[in-house]
């Protein structure tokens, strides 16, 4: 029988399982369950904890289901990055509801510990802003709920897999998503006394740390999943895709990565964790043999913000923007900047405006287009002018749904004077994490199933030009109300703005 990785990818909105081919990293079976998001107040954002492991447990149990002909031999986990649950250990039922990445519910808490010393304290140890967003506030209001309570167990939803997966045997989390708690420490790799104890989270009550391809221990009394498949691999979604980029690009490994959806997501490899780079986070993407340390930022509106447009220009979202936007060769000199509730990263402007510029009599529909298309290409490269000023990465991995404009990707080339590598898998982040299974199971992949397509900066495109371009851009990002002294460290919101 053929063999694969059994490939779960947790996300906000759904869980997908993938039956995935090791070597080749085919995909050859997959399935998935929709999931609802609540919001019981203003500012609160929970899901149903059960429901999302059921959604797991039958996506998973379904894709097994359909290739009777093939067996799966290991397990890999995907996961979204800094929601929490809290669960009882003996019983494995959850305490309150899953908190979301997105959830705000402790932002009055980190208000009051947001001191000159603490904030200094939270970007040392862990790369990262003392924000709401990230999971310790979320861990404190939880660990609130349930004082008094014995065997409770509280973690990332990495965690709260393992231990449904497991039959409650292995409470552990990934080192990748421990690292966006506030709670661990990036250099050290562990959990940090100090900063547990200014949130008020006891250590007691963490997960054990390990390495992101464990060992997790292996599947025990799950309906629909046999019993004894090794857990060989978890990693966090954005690391995930970093991932999965350089597994089907081998020879490219060491590049960073940008994921174009709703917003794009931005992953680069750093040095170490000594230098920090301001507007965009230091997180730890994974640690194997070694740990890899990178530079993440998030763009809030990349597709959302070729949507809109299309929408006052009366064409269907960003695929109908770049139809419209290929009748033309140039913006004529509009600008559009997509601060449609403020700007993210690098700049973290929350009071910038929308703004459309350089307009004339001469505009026409197609120049607006084309200025909506160019609005993502500039945001990426504001954000890899501060991750790599250099250049000295090269090329630039790129995937998510706003790629399958050819228009877009040549104008992003364009404007960065950088090869690109478009994935033609759909799937990134489960594709890298069964990757790494896969080379838990002793098999380097050969990525036979897709190959990237490459998109290279036009000749035509000079150095002159793209100064002209970039200036006008910043120009305009004036007039929206960003200054250089706007760009600070401030939180990335990487999955709503990748998905």
């Amino acid at each position: 029988m053929r063999e694969s990785v059994l490939a779960i990818d947790q996300g906000t909105t759904s869980s997908k399982a993938l039956l995935i081919d090791p070597t080749t990293l085919e995909v050859l079976a997959s399935a998935a369950r929709v999931l609802a998001v609540t919001s019981p107040r203003p500012g609160w954002v929970e899901q149903d904890p059960t429901r999302v492991w059921e959604s797991v447990r039958e996506s998973a149990a379904e894709v097994l289901a359909k290739r009777p002909d093939v067996r799966a031999v290991a397990v890999a986990i995907s996961n979204q990055r800094e929601s929490v649950v809290m669960w009882d250990g003996p019983t494995g039922l959850p305490i309150g509801p899953l908190v979301s990445w997105q959830d705000q519910r402790g932002v009055d808490l980190c208000r009051r510990l947001s001191t000159p010393d603490n904030v200094a304290l939270v970007d040392q140890r862990t790369g990262l802003e003392l924000n709401a967003m990230y999971s310790a506030a979320k861990m404190r209001w939880l660990v609130d709920q349930a004082k008094g309570r014995d065997g409770v167990r509280i973690g990332t939803v990495d965690a709260w897999l393992l231990d449904r997966l497991t039959g409650g045997r292995t409470y552990a989390i990934e080192a990748g998503n421990a690292s966006r708690t506030l709670l661990f420490d990036i250099a050290k790799l562990s959990w940090d006394s100090d900063l547990c104890s200014l949130f008020g989270v006891p250590e007691s009550v963490l997960p054990e740390v390990r390495p992101s391809s464990g060992p997790w221990g292996t599947t025990r009394g799950v309906s629909g999943i046999p019993d004894g498949l090794p857990i060989l691999a978890i990693l966090g979604d954005s690391p995930a895709a970093l991932f999965g980029h350089w597994a089907l690009a081998p020879d490219y490994a060491a590049a960073g990565k940008a994921t174009y959806g709703t917003g794009s997501s931005i992953m680069v490899p750093a040095h170490g964790v000594g230098e920090r780079r301001s507007g965009v986070s230091l997180t730890l993407a994974w640690l194997l043999d070694e740990p890899l340390w990178a530079y993440e930022a998030n763009i809030l509106y990349s597709g959302s913000g070729m949507d809109w447009l299309g929408k006052i220009l009366g064409v269907a979202g960003g695929r109908g923007l770049s139809e419209l936007a290929a009748g033309t060769t140039d913006s004529a000199g509009a600008v559009f900047v997509p601060a449609l509730n403020g700007l993210g990263a690098p700049w973290w402007e929350p009071d910038a405006v929308g703004t459309l510029t350089g307009l004339t009599f001469r505009t026409e529909r197609s120049d607006l287009a084309r200025a909506g298309l160019e609005s993502v290409a500039h945001q990426v490269c504001d954000v890899l002018d501060t991750m790599d000023p250099g250049k000295e990465l090269g090329l630039l991995h790129v995937g998510g749904g706003a790629t399958a404009s050819d228009l877009l990707m040549q104008v992003q080339a364009n404007l960065l004077g950088r090869e690109l590598l478009v994935a033609a898998v759909a799937d990134i982040s489960p594709l890298g994490v069964g990757a790494l299974a896969g080379v838990g199971l002793g098999i380097h992949p050969i990525a036979q199933a897709a190959h990237p397509v490459r998109f290279l900066p036009d000749p035509a495109f000079t150095p002159e030009r793209r100064h002209d371009e970039r200036t006008r851009w910043r120009n305009a990002l004036a007039s929206a109300g960003v200054t250089p002294s706007s760009t600070s460290t401030k939180p990335q919101h990487q999955e709503g703005a990748a998905t």
